[in-house]
């Protein structure tokens, strides 16, 4: 993730609630490479509930990890520590959970698939508001990541990113895509996104065929990013980034591609991949200390009620 600039306080959302004590954003800022005292023992695997459906996660500056559900929008909370977890929110019929994001302020953003995006108390699982950033049909809302006042959330069926703003009212900002951008019909295009390393544009993954974009916040014009070592990120799926090296799921590819950035984001080298027997179609990513954690969306399993998911850790 990208660094969080300072913002209104959450308090403007919640009515003058007291903030949570969950509040510094995801991912953001330094961590130790090496893990605290214990840390090393901390489970890998966690389990989610059958027919959960996971694809998105979000850690913040605590260890817990909250994922999503595609089956009702709901969203589970596990202790990295013990790999125990519950039900935050329940969801509903209706309601889709796929990529998510904790800002520092305890809100946890959720990007909801059918044209909304919804914004959680990540301490009770609550919904704040729900903000309609689109029709319900013909737009898949897939994946979320907050950089400077706003959250940019990605539609993989149509050339436009939408910009939430963050822990205040506001209106909602749409950036239209342009420039190399390529909007292939009738399949996901934009998905992942995280912030440059200098925080003015977004970079943007589009997993059909499998290219990488830097967009530019002020018109929305996409640069194609130069891949090196790689011919492409098909089944390009989430983003994360730490300083200049990018890591790209490639979901039904079970593996991780890590890039190298140059200074302006315009090209990315390959530097090495990461793999893992017990990735099944992993989808996005966060990080915690020195790991990597991912859920298992299993889109080449049986989607039933009976089936099992779960979510793993690798090293970084």
């Amino acid at each position: 993730m990208t660094s969080n600039h300072s913002r209104p306080s959450r308090r403007a959302v919640l009515g003058g609630a007291a903030l949570t004590t969950l509040a510094v954003a995801t991912g953001t800022g330094t961590a130790s490479a090496t893990p605290s005292t214990g840390r090393a023992t901390w489970p890998t695997e966690f389990p989610l509930p059958d027919g959960w459906l996971p694809e998105g996660i979000a850690i913040g500056s605590r260890p817990y990890a909250y994922m999503g559900s595609r089956a009702n929008g709901g969203i589970y909370r596990t202790d990295l520590r013990t790999g125990e977890g519950g039900v935050l929110h329940a969801g509903a019929t209706g309601q889709v959970a796929v990529g998510l994001k904790l800002d520092r302020d305890g809100l946890l953003y959720v990007a909801g698939s059918t044209g909304v995006a919804r914004i959680h108390d990540s301490r009770t699982g609550e919904i704040v508001t729900t903000v309609q950033l689109t029709d319900a049909t013909g737009h898949f809302i897939n994946d979320v990541t907050l950089l400077g006042d706003r959250a940019w959330f990605t539609d993989s069926r149509d050339a436009v990113l939408y910009g939430v703003p963050r822990g205040r009212k506001g209106a909602v900002r749409a950036l239209p895509l342009s420039g190399d951008w390529v909007q292939t019909p009738d399949v996901n295009n934009a998905n992942g996104i995280v912030g440059t390393p200098d925080d003015r544009g977004l970079i943007v993954v589009s997993s059909t065929p499998g290219k990488l974009y830097n967009v530019s916040l002020k018109s929305g014009s996409a640069t194609e990013i130069a891949l090196v070592g790689a011919e492409n990120v098909a089944n390009g799926d989430g983003l994360w980034r730490i300083g200049r090296t990018l890591y790209v799921v490639q979901n039904r590819l079970n593996l991780i591609s890590v890039f190298a950035l140059d200074a302006r984001a315009t090209t990315a080298t390959l530097r090495r991949t990461i793999t893992d027997f017990r990735f099944d179609v992993p989808t996005t990513a966060a990080r915690f200390g020195d790991r990597l954690y991912l859920v298992n969306a299993r889109f080449t399993s049986p989607q039933t009620p009976e089936t099992t998911f779960n979510a793993v850790a690798v090293s970084l």
